[in-house]
């Protein structure tokens, strides 16, 4: 559990809310993105450092795991943390909560990249900060779940990189990804069932104008495979795996 961290309250409006008043995905995948924004800044590896630099955070992986499904709430306390980092990799954990109660926890996985030739840059080589230390595992981590390659085609869609889904990065903001791994699914599945735990990979960065395609496959009646996919070169973009309750 994180014990010190950077603390954003967060009052959902009704444009981030389903028609039951759920969250939306999106939307919280937005909240973890500005909240990690927000608390690097702060620290002082944020943004402003690291772009000079030519460097900028890519998120690689994520794990959420939700104790409750945010429904019917419009007030929410988000904790953010920095774990540290090994060679090639940074690590950040979050925790959602309503009121004292504890609704969802997510681990994820950052790299720095070199805009000069979109390499890899080690941590450490490009932030000397103290509240960017060396990584050590916990008891109560989470843990990422291996996502599987897709046999058979239950459902799929495609979709086109839209001027409005570019970041500051000039590709699409992570939180669209998880907008088009769900779109593909039948509507009464999503009225009917919240995510219970998440697991994305991103794999590639989506560009203004580019076709992609989502392939799902249902391991099983309450998880679901994603593969969203570059529609022309065939290339992987995002893998998630869900399931379901």
């Amino acid at each position: 559990m994180i014990e010190n961290g950077y603390v954003k309250e967060i009052n959902v409006k009704y444009s981030e809310m389903d028609f039951d008043k759920s969250l939306k995905p999106y939307s919280l995948l937005n909240y973890f993105q500005d909240a990690a924004s927000e608390n690097a800044e702060e620290w002082g590896f944020g943004y402003s450092y690291i772009t000079p630099k030519n460097l900028m955070w890519f998120l690689i992986k994520y794990r959420i795991e939700f104790e409750e499904y945010p429904v019917g709430l419009y007030n929410l306390r988000l904790k953010t943390a920095p774990r540290g980092y090994n060679k090639l990799f940074a690590y950040r954990d979050f925790e959602l909560y309503s009121g004292d109660k504890l609704l969802a926890r997510a681990a994820s996985t950052w790299s720095l990249v070199d805009f000069t030739n979109m390499s890899i840059t080690p941590v450490d080589k490009a932030v000397n900060n103290p509240y960017m230390v060396r990584f050590q595992s916990k008891e109560d981590d989470l843990s990422y779940e291996k996502i599987p390659a897709i046999e058979n085609i239950s459902v799929e869609k495609e979709f086109e990189v839209r001027y409005n889904d570019l970041d500051v990065n000039r590709h699409a903001n992570n939180g669209n990804y998880i907008v088009w791994a769900f779109e593909p699914l039948d509507y009464d599945f999503k009225v009917n069932h919240k995510p219970k735990t998440i697991d994305m990979v991103f794999k590639k960065e989506a560009k203004f104008g580019e076709k992609l395609v989502t392939q799902i496959q249902f391991t099983d009646d309450l998880t679901t495979v994603h593969h969203l996919k570059n529609s022309e070169t065939g290339e992987d973009l995002c893998l998630l795996k869900c399931s379901w309750k």
